[in-house]
């Protein structure tokens, strides 16, 4: 009697926003931490920005303009992560197996392996399309993020259903960002190991993306006709 209360109040401590904080501490300390990483290169780049626009803006190379453009873009990525996990709300339903959780961990931190690679020379316009891909895909994964709001998870969760703005057109837009920024990021490291360790951070993507829709269609009795009008990640294509 008294293991079945305990159990009890463990399961009801679990149903909490305070439990819900605990399991987001480590996550969001790590994006509290990349912010911390990035600023002073940042503010010193955004300074030669301002130099350059003031001494003589025709000179003022473009790929310095859209690296300084992407590194704010992914700067503000993380800060709206912060607060969305911070204020997001009490899962429904959870996946409670081991490789969901593996799968989207490996999906989200899995490009950090890039920073092992190092950079290779591109031509000016390959590097501009690596730069634009990598701030299309953040600029869009933003927008994803703060229509999807408080019903983000890192692992697949069901908290609230959200069918508006662009997930009124593909079910998982958050991934499909990330997904096209992360090829921005492979470009600039573009090598074999680069295309290997691009590939396996889509085929982590392409699970979470699975194990998610799993969850959300026993949760929400109405996701599958949601399914049934949307694509995946590309309208008419997936």
């Amino acid at each position: 009697m008294a293991s079945a209360t305990v159990m009890e109040r463990l399961e009801a401590f679990r149903r909490t926003k305070l439990y819900d904080l605990l399991t987001a501490a480590p996550v969001i300390a790590w994006f509290i931490f990349s912010v911390a990483q990035m600023l002073p290169p940042l503010s010193q780049r955004a300074a030669l920005v301002v130099l350059f626009v003031r001494t003589d803006p025709s000179v003022l190379p473009a790929s310095l303009v859209f690296r300084t453009v992407s590194e704010i873009m992914t700067l503000v990525f993380f800060a709206v992560l912060i607060v969305m996990f911070a204020v997001r709300y009490v899962p429904q339903r959870g996946n409670p197996g081991i490789y969901p959780r593996f799968a989207a961990m490996a999906g989200t931190f899995s490009s950090l392996g890039f920073l092992l690679l190092p950079p290779q020379e591109l031509s000016p316009a390959l590097y501009l399309v690596s730069l634009l891909l990598l701030t299309g895909g953040t600029v869009f994964a933003i927008y994803a993020m703060l229509v999807l709001g408080r019903s983000i998870s890192l692992v697949p969760e069901a908290r609230r259903l959200v069918t508006r703005g662009p997930y009124a057109l593909v079910r998982h837009p958050l991934y499909l960002g990330e997904m096209v920024a992360i090829a921005g990021i492979a470009l600039q490291h573009l090598s074999v190991w680069a295309l290997l360790l691009l590939c396996l951070a889509w085929a982590f993507q392409f699970q979470r993306r699975k194990y998610e829709e799993r969850v959300l269609f026993q949760s929400f009795p109405e996701y599958e006709d949601y399914m049934a009008k949307t694509a995946r990640l590309l309208p008419g294509v997936y």
